[in-house]
């Protein structure tokens, strides 16, 4: 490990730093206003969602390293209190990119990017037409953490109105993850992309704990071939298989193996885990439990 103190490093290597290991950062696309009613439309990636009752957004335009000036954004928040929080998909990528540009004060960056501007229903500020989930938000506290170059500035808003793209959504209002298509923010130029492969399900352990690792019997809690997800799924189960379903187990299933290599524990105990990773790989957990079981039984 190579470690630092923050105080040490410059702003700019803090930053890339900081911002290369969090990620993927989800991307508050923000519109507001000036005083003079001229609309102005940024990406932030030092954002999410921090409750559901209120239900609050925070989103950060922090001062620029390289100067120590404040963004437009930062400046209309503290002139009107409202925001339009646009979430960004994958189609709509280069086009948020393009508005995130430094034009000058009063440009509008909805034109110059090529978004359409729709009308809020509770607020001042323009939504963009384009993005599949829009949250109209009134500011509650703009809260400056430095005032130096690099210091963050926390919008805290709270959500007035939401709306959503009809094919993202279902009757029981719930999100289509494949859908939706959001991107993230990594460091430097990269960005991700959630959808396809990359999407991936994680089982809620539910109200009742699991067993720990602590009660994972010693040969597989140090497996050589398990890693450290495979020992998590199979920790989160709350009781293991009795003696009767892993004789079961044992005979219809791994009757041949057992046969084949009686005279070799070790090839034995390897072959197992090798099975058990596998059926884990598939979210078939008990299976695997089943076949991890049959080695000492």
């Amino acid at each position: 490990m190579r470690s630092f103190l923050p105080s040490d490093l410059p702003v700019p290597k803090l930053h890339g730093l900081l911002l290369g290991s969090v990620g993927p950062r989800p991307i508050a696309f923000a519109g507001t206003i000036d005083k003079a009613g001229r609309p102005n439309l940024a990406p932030f990636s030092f954002f999410n969602v921090f409750s559901a009752n209120p239900p609050i957004m925070i989103f950060s335009p922090a001062r620029r390293g390289r100067d120590n000036t404040t963004k437009h954004t930062y400046e209309n928040a503290l002139a009107v209190n409202e925001v339009t929080v646009n979430i960004v998909s994958y189609d709509m990528v280069h086009q948020m990119s393009l508005a995130s540009c430094e034009y000058p004060e009063g440009v509008n960056e909805y034109e110059k990017a090529g978004f359409t501007m729709q009308k809020s229903d509770l607020i001042a500020p323009w939504r963009v037409k384009e993005s599949p989930a829009q949250f109209e938000c009134e500011i509650i506290e703009v809260k400056p953490l430095g005032n130096q170059g690099g210091a963050g500035n926390l919008v805290i808003c709270e959500v007035v109105k939401m709306h959503f793209a009809d094919h993202i959504i279902d009757d029981e209002l719930r999100i289509d993850q494949e859908k939706i298509d959001t991107v993230g923010r990594m460091g430097g130029n990269w960005y991700t992309r959630a959808y396809g492969a990359a999407l991936f399900e994680v089982p809620k352990p539910g109200a009742i704990p699991g067993i720990g690792f602590d009660a994972l019997p010693d040969d597989i809690r140090t497996s050589k071939i398990l890693t450290g997800n495979d020992l998590g799924q199979l920790a989160a189960v709350h009781e293991l298989p009795d003696e009767t379903e892993v004789n079961e187990w044992r005979l219809t299933e791994l009757s041949d193996l057992f046969v084949e290599l009686e005279d070799e524990p070790a090839a034995l105990e390897e072959s197992l885990h090798k099975s058990a990773a596998n059926l884990l790989a598939e979210n078939k957990v008990r299976e695997a439990w089943l076949t991890l079981l049959t080695f000492n039984n």
